[in-house]
């Protein structure tokens, strides 16, 4: 435990150095605060020993600092020194309290905003593998328990150290062997902290691991809802999200059991020190060699002095979620991404739009299973401003054609090239800025229909160039029929919007960014005649004057395209314009007559 500590200790260290100034004087403030809380039985001491004695003779560690003073004198200055020492600790544990609490507020957002960033950056392998809803409760919950953890517990427990260290040195002054007495029970808290706290450990990293399992399973389901409730599946996903908790809820019933287990044991150990002391010290003091109000100092001391022993007992199972889920934040940013650009990238500038892919080969590798080859030898090049339509059945890897075109993966063998340049030398960033790309699953976020739009764009743009934009999508008309016209709010993901409408606006975001290469990925899916119709219009506007590779099972689209590449089983089986393949009566012929019965009825007769 104490390893994963400092591992974590380690990588948040930068973070940490940026927050250097408020954290050194928040620690000055506690540093002080502590002081006064050593000040704070004095007062009572000196009234015990020197006021409350019948013959009002002075004694004690304080005895003949006040001769000069009377009684009345004496009761006053003990009452006022008591108010402000309260005082005094109160406004420097206050600024302390603060000052900890801002920079650990500041060093868990800088870490949030990275690890956002830093998902960002992972390759699109990770994010297929990885489920959204443990690493939506990575981000929000894990780092918020890190941020919980910080301010109500390390910040109390940093205290308590600093106590600790200030009053056992005070206990050493009033009396040097009742201080190592006290001591003896430390060993037995020691080791029964140590071994509690190995297993409160395990059992909350299982916890945080049941609860993102949680997560992503509500996520799964609540992201269905629609095909949950169209196919009766609600129990279904009950069982399964209870069964989930249920494992979620014994990790957390075994955590409490083991934290109040620690606790009691500690505050045995605790009244068994106290006892000792009271015994030795009050011996001394019928002795004549200690006075009461030493004794009461000593006794406050040493009931403040395991303070915190007993709330690192208190604390120790948060603290121990909170490294847990530091660890998995850590394990998150010690990832590494697959994609990334190349000692010395140069960015691509002036882009025409040759593409060229040169025995481009790739494979999948799932994890414990074999490499599972997708591609094969894939050649073909378009000239600039030249359209390729992709076909073929699915699982073929037309897709992936565009994703490596992206680099959203690396290809397993072989070159792309775009203008000439092998892409892997080009920076991610001037490539992909360089295509507009139009996905079969149309993301819209929850802003305005023109932030939508504009998003996209590599520049800051006017709202004439949205309207032009959405003109050429065909998608203005619409859109002033909204509420708010352009400035109408979406919902999740578009959803207020139908099918054909997300699209429009997608292929509106793809001309703002006017670049010169343009990737379509099945187009037109699931869209009715109407929306169909207005959708090829927009496309075929879109595609002028740009290099444009399509993806497609719909072969009257593929059609308008100035050459067909038919893809089958990972490799190019033909290639050709409409009219030369559908004389070579070969595999596109065949396509083309399932899809058009009037074509075959024309071939047979």
């Amino acid at each position: 435990m104490q390893h994963s500590w400092m591992k974590v200790a380690s990588r948040f260290s930068p973070y940490l150095r940026q927050q250097r100034g408020v954290i050194v004087r928040a620690l000055l403030a506690l540093l002080l605060a502590t002081a006064m809380r050593l000040l704070e039985p004095w007062p009572l001491a000196f009234i015990v020993d020197n006021l409350l004695a019948k013959d009002h003779t002075s004694t004690g560690t304080l005895a003949g600092l006040t001769a000069s003073l009377t009684v009345e004198e004496l009761l006053l200055l003990c009452a006022g020194s008591v108010i402000v020492i309260a005082a005094v600790k109160a406004a420097l544990s206050y600024f302390s309290t603060i000052g900890l609490a801002i920079a650990g507020s500041r060093i868990i957002s800088a870490v949030r905003v990275e690890l956002f960033r830093h998902l960002q950056s992972l390759s699109l392998r990770f994010h297929q593998q990885a489920k959204t809803g443990d690493l939506a409760m990575r981000l929000i919950n894990d780092i918020g328990m890190l941020r919980e953890a910080i301010i109500t517990a390390l910040v109390p427990m940093l205290a308590n150290v600093l106590i600790l260290v200030g009053m056992f040195s005070m206990m050493l002054y009033i009396d040097w062997d009742l201080a190592l007495i006290s001591l003896l029970p430390l060993p037995l808290l020691w080791w029964s902290t140590r071994l509690s706290s190995k297993k409160i450990h395990k059992v909350s990293r299982e916890q945080r691991k049941r609860e993102g399992a949680l997560a992503a399973s509500s996520a799964e389901f609540l992201g269905a809802m629609g095909v949950v409730q169209a196919l009766s599946l609600e129990s279904v996903a009950s069982r399964s999200f209870a069964s989930d908790d249920g494992k979620s809820l014994q990790q957390n019933v075994r955590s409490r059991r083991l934290l109040a287990g620690l606790e009691r044991r500690v505050d045995l150990i605790i009244a068994f020190a106290t006892a000792i002391v009271l015994f030795d010290g009050a011996t001394d003091v019928l002795a004549g060699t200690m006075s009461p109000g030493d004794l009461l100092i000593f006794v406050s001391y040493l009931k403040n002095s395991f303070r915190p022993v007993r709330e690192y007992a208190k604390y120790a199972g948060r603290l121990s979620k909170a490294l847990a889920a530091a660890e998995r934040v850590t394990n998150l940013l010690d990832l590494q991404p697959e994609i990334v650009d190349r000692p010395g990238a140069k960015p691509l500038t002036a882009v025409r739009g040759e593409i060229c892919f040169e025995r481009v080969s790739f494979a999948y590798a799932r994890p414990g299973q074999e490499r599972l080859n997708l591609l094969n030898q894939i050649d073909f090049s378009l000239s600039a401003g030249e359209s390729l339509a992709i076909v073929g059945p699915s699982g073929t890897g037309k897709s992936t054609l565009l994703s490596l075109l992206l680099r959203l993966y690396e290809p397993l063998s072989g070159r792309i090239l775009l203008d000439g340049q092998d892409i892997s030398d080009c920076t991610i960033k001037s490539i992909r800025q360089s295509i507009s790309y139009v996905p079969q699953d149309n993301l819209l976020f929850g802003l305005t229909v023109r932030e939508n739009i504009a998003l996209a764009a590599t520049q800051e743009v006017t709202d004439e160039q949205v309207f032009a934009a959405a003109r050429l999508a065909r998608a203005h008309e619409f859109i002033l029929g909204l509420p708010e016209g352009y400035d109408t709010v979406l919902s999740e993901r578009g959803t207020s919007l139908s099918g054909g409408q997300r699209q429009r606006i997608s292929i509106a975001r793809a001309a703002i960014r006017q670049s010169p290469v343009l990737l379509l990925d099945e187009p037109g899916t699931g869209l009715d005649s109407e929306g169909e119709y207005y959708l090829m219009e927009a496309l075929t506007q879109l595609m002028v004057e740009r290099t444009t590779v399509i993806v497609t099972h719909n072969l009257s689209f593929a059609a308008r395209a100035q050459r067909i590449l038919v893809l089958e089983n990972g490799r190019v089986v033909e290639q050709g314009t409409h009219n030369t393949l559908l004389a070579n009566k070969g595999r596109y012929a065949e396509l083309w007559a399932i899809q058009q019965p009037d074509y075959q009825q024309l071939c047979e007769s």
